[in-house]
């Protein structure tokens, strides 16, 4: 059986949570090491104020994809071109990390305990109600004496690897150049929508949801990409058949950096998003907006589901979490059963 041939069932969860009303539309791709791709979609791409349909060529707003689509490989390509290393300090970069005290944890950070989410920051910060002047808010960023904690999922880790990768580049992050079918700036016509925002008046489509994100001037390290189901499988499969990546830079996003945690990933364990039918050898990713990625290197497999289940408002249950694991049981079952 072809994937082609096993995808529609597969999407059967999801179209389960369209008919449901729990999400308004997604769709579904898989694809292997040797190029072979199926993609399935169904519902709408907007549902306020007017209805449109979703198609394979909406671009969704990939949210925290962007921590792994976009900055983990934009380091590890860097550390692969000698700019930087794994376990430099950010400070090599960004000298000006917590200037006013050299002895402050924030400057003994490295690039690997960012990614990893092995650090004292915090999960998030309101950062868009103290202003919206990108400048203000990076140096805020910077400056700001982060209260220590145990090691979070941290969108602070990411912000900070996204001032890095400026400083490194000598570019802002949202005019780094990006492969085919991703882009910073989309335009909204060919944008899923999503959140009637109450901060900022009007139905978000086409600009970045995470509000700190866009505060920060629509581009950082932790939200901020969109791209369409064709460029998350383009970009999954470089990762599978390792034309993305180094050997060394693959190795290390397979590699736990903690019990759950890879360089920029997540490894798979029990109960997590991506089903517990996953090889051990699988790494993924999600996104608030109802985004995610799944790769299980062992059977040469990964999938994207991507949703705008925050559309018309985040402060419903959308049933995400259970829909992204029972995807990632059909998948496999699917796949396993055809192999």
């Amino acid at each position: 059986m072809a994937l082609m041939d096993l995808i529609k069932e597969a999407f059967a969860p999801a179209a389960a949570s369209i008919r449901s009303g729990n999400i308004p539309g997604a769709v579904l791709g898989l694809v292997t090491t040797d190029g072979e791709r199926a993609v399935q979609w169904a519902g709408y791409a907007q549902i306020e104020p007017e209805r449109e349909d979703v198609s394979r060529e909406i671009w969704f707003d990939l949210a925290s994809l962007t921590k792994v689509i976009f900055t983990t490989t934009r380091v590890l390509q860097l550390v692969e071109k000698g700019r930087i290393a794994l376990d430099d300090p950010l400070v090599k970069v960004i000298p000006d990390l917590r200037q006013y005290d050299m002895n402050a944890a924030e400057r003994r950070l490295t690039f690997r305990q960012c990614l990893a989410h092995q650090t004292h920051l915090p999960a998030v910060e309101p950062l868009y109600t103290y202003g919206q002047d990108p400048n203000t808010l990076r140096a805020f960023i910077l400056q700001r004496v982060w209260q220590p904690g145990p090691p979070v999922y941290s969108d602070i880790n990411y912000m900070l690897l996204g001032i890095a990768i400026e400083r490194v580049t000598g570019q802002a992050l949202i005019d780094q150049p990006l492969p085919e079918r991703f882009s910073f700036r989309p335009d909204p016509k060919l944008c899923a929508a999503t959140e009637k925002d109450t901060w900022r008046g009007r139905v978000i489509r086409g600009e970045v949801h995470d509000e700190n994100a866009f505060a920060l001037g629509g581009a950082s390290g932790h939200a901020g990409l969109f791209g369409t189901i064709d460029g998350v499988l383009d970009f999954a499969r470089s990762l599978l058949d390792s034309t993305g990546l180094s050997p060394a830079s693959i190795k290390a996003i397979r590699t736990r950096e903690s019990e759950k945690r890879t360089v920029g990933w997540e490894g798979s364990y029990p109960g997590w998003h991506g089903g517990d039918s996953c090889s051990p050898d699988t790494i993924g990713h999600t996104g608030f907006t109802g985004t995610g990625l799944w790769i299980d290197f062992e059977r040469g497999l990964a999938w994207s589901l991507l949703t705008n289940r925050v559309h018309p408002s985040r402060h419903k249950d959308s049933g995400i979490l259970p829909l992204r694991r029972a995807t990632g049981e059909q998948v496999i079952a699917l796949f396993d059963r055809q192999s």
